[in-house]
């Protein structure tokens, strides 16, 4: 029988879903907040990259870790939520800070997280068959 982490599996759809919450929130109320560095503007896909890059990695190298590998999972879900809130939006819009509130950006960023917490919730499903 597959193990899974039942603990692990809130953590990822609640860190996934809360950021996604957290941040269409702030875009709506600020949708001109740009994060620049170095004269570069910083989209979230990016820094949702980084965050999945330095989670994932002890994910994937280590195990019975416990409270280091919720955290390192909440931080995936963060970093995975930025990212697949913006794929949809770069693809289909200019890019402009504005788009982000357009209703192809919020749908596209809700569908693409509700299929990312239905894959989720089959896996689990999925690993407790007998």
């Amino acid at each position: 029988m597959i193990s899974i982490n039942k603990t692990r599996v809130k953590i990822l759809i609640a860190s996934l879903v809360l950021t996604f919450i957290i941040i269409r929130v702030w875009l709506y109320f600020y949708p001109n907040a740009d994060f620049n560095l170095f004269g570069y503007n910083i989209h979230h896909l990016y820094t949702g990259l980084i965050l999945i890059t330095i989670a994932s990695i002890p994910l994937i190298l280590f195990s019975n870790l416990g409270r280091i590998l919720n955290i390192a999972t909440a931080i995936f879900g963060i970093g995975l939520s930025l990212a697949l809130d913006e794929w949809v939006y770069l693809i289909t819009t200019d890019g402009s800070n504005m788009s982000y509130l357009l209703p192809i950006s919020l749908w596209g960023g809700i569908i693409l997280i509700g299929l990312t917490c239905l894959y989720i919730g089959a896996l689990y499903f999925w690993s407790t068959k007998k």
